[in-house]
């Protein structure tokens, strides 16, 4: 088969290259030309622009917005993946780092929480819960976060969909479908809805600056997949992810690449773990990183017994509070992308370091909430009028599934300041949730009606960088998707 005779000029196609790497943080150095113009073709029938050269140039002229980021997402990104690819990886998960998270939580919190980042169409994060599954007879009775984020919502959409064709299962173990899956009359595999259950999909575009944040969910992470993503970006917004991930995961946390991807430079602040060939990096708290082989004799990749943890893990204890991630502050349009306001303030102030509100961002971000409230209501006896107190605490409290008390919390916020967005629009979040969609559209409005009396440009105060423009296109997303939504008067 001949190339396909190359449309844009080398000019047009370097500052797409420069442009897309500077907006979503893709990747096109010159021998990868090729599959840049090949999608911006293909975009540009979604764009309703049939001439190249015009689609090109529009796109250049103004900051990507987020229809044009999810097109391009779409296009220029691979959906390449299926259950249990890299067999090595998720030996090592199941073998060793799993049964030592599980032994060290046993009797403690019983808390695990892991990301899949660049999940494309969900079959890695749907492997992890189906081993945690297997790991985990009580697993009722454990506090399990999997939260699986992508650039392109429409793998979000088929992730969240959980139905898959043959090609799904190559090189997968026998008992995956039959144990997890039950076929459809159109002869696909449509997951269990207790394991679909267990994963959390959500937009995510690590070119931007929203992570790690407990608001988003990103924070205080055990072990993060992160597989042939970074090899997509440039060296220099590669390093940045990295060195944000690393924040993200707690001590001792492990963080899985790809074996194309491994590098003493790029994962510097870890200590690499090689698993018999799955290679693992682990954050300590002293920072001694020193390269470690553990040479693991290979008991087979997930074996035929029904669970393959320790026989302690059986014994049957009293259920822990539920300490749940609540997913009702997050916001999903109709166009699919899920976006969460982040309570990170700026902490660049060293001044701040002693005070008591800094202290409930820190043990907040780290995953101890408990402290972070402790510290938070301490910031609010000293200042029982500083409204950000009021919202920090609210948000706190909805990760910890405390809707009535986080209610409370937004509005002390809006008695104390009624023009704070943000409360009005974490009110609507949560009315939402609750399917009490009227009141959620008077929040959404009220909101709305605030932010349209500032410029769009405007950044919005406890937002993390959300600009009055994006938010206000959220909204007005979510009223036109809700049952009972008015018309909005532009």
């Amino acid at each position: 088969m001949s190339a396909m005779r190359q449309i844009l000029s080398d000019q047009l196609l370097s500052r797409l290259s420069d442009f897309l790497a500077a907006q979503i943080g893709l990747h096109f150095p010159k021998k990868r030309w090729s599959d840049l113009e090949r999608g911006i073709v293909s975009a540009a029938h979604d764009f309703g622009i049939p001439e190249m050269q015009d689609c090109a140039h529009w796109l250049l002229s103004a900051p990507l917005t987020h229809r044009q980021i999810e097109i391009l997402a779409r296009h220029l990104t691979i959906g390449e993946t299926y259950f249990f690819r890299d067999r090595k990886s998720f030996e090592a998960l199941e073998q060793h780092i799993l049964p030592e998270l599980i032994r060290s939580r046993r009797d403690s919190t019983r808390c695990i929480r892991i990301w899949s980042a660049a999940c494309c169409t969900g079959e890695e994060a749907y492997s992890i819960a189906m081993l945690l599954d297997r790991l985990l007879p009580d697993y009722e009775q454990w506090h399990i976060t999997i939260l699986a984020t992508d650039i392109n919502p429409q793998f979000l959409r088929k992730a969240e969909a959980g139905i898959y064709g043959e090609w799904s299962f190559r090189d997968t173990p026998s008992w995956t479908k039959e144990r997890y899956f039950k076929k459809n009359s159109q002869g696909c595999f449509e997951i269990h809805q207790r394991i679909k259950e267990r994963v959390n999909f959500s937009y995510l575009n690590f070119a931007d600056n929203v992570y790690p944040s407990l608001s988003n969910n990103t924070n205080a992470m055990d072990v993060i997949f992160c597989r042939n993503a970074l090899m997509y970006f440039t060296s220099e917004l590669a390093m940045k992810i990295v060195s944000n991930l690393h924040r993200a995961i707690v001590d001792d946390g492990w963080l899985a690449v790809s074996a194309t991807e491994a590098s003493n430079t790029m994962f510097a602040g870890f200590s690499p773990t090689n698993f018999s060939g799955a290679m693992f990096y682990r954050k300590h708290a002293l920072n001694d990183c020193h390269p470690v082989d553990l040479k693991y004799p290979n008991l087979g990749f997930l074996g035929a017994s029904e669970s393959l943890c320790p026989p302690s893990l059986s014994e049957i204890s009293l259920p822990l509070p539920s300490l749940k991630i609540s997913r009702s502050i997050a916001v999903q349009p109709a166009s699919g992308e899920k976006f969460v306001v982040s309570i990170e303030a700026s902490l660049q102030n060293q001044n701040e370091s002693d005070t008591p509100c800094f202290k409930a961002r820190l043990f907040a971000n780290q995953g101890k909430l408990d402290e972070a409230i402790e510290w938070c209501e301490k910031a609010i006896v000293l200042d029982k009028l500083n409204s950000k107190n009021h919202y920090l605490l609210a948000t706190i409290r909805q990760e910890l599934n405390q809707s009535s008390a986080a209610e409370q919390s937004l509005k002390r916020v809006l008695y104390l300041d009624p023009h704070f967005a943000l409360a009005h629009f974490a009110l609507g979040n949560l009315r939402l949730s609750q399917g009490r969609h009227g009141e959620a559209e008077r929040y959404f409005k009220n909101t709305l009606e605030l932010l349209r009396t500032h410029p769009q440009s405007e950044i919005l105060p406890e937002s993390n960088g959300l600009t009055i423009e994006r938010l206000d296109k959220i909204i007005t997303s979510v009223l036109t998707s809700l049952p009972r939504a008015s018309k909005i008067i532009a």
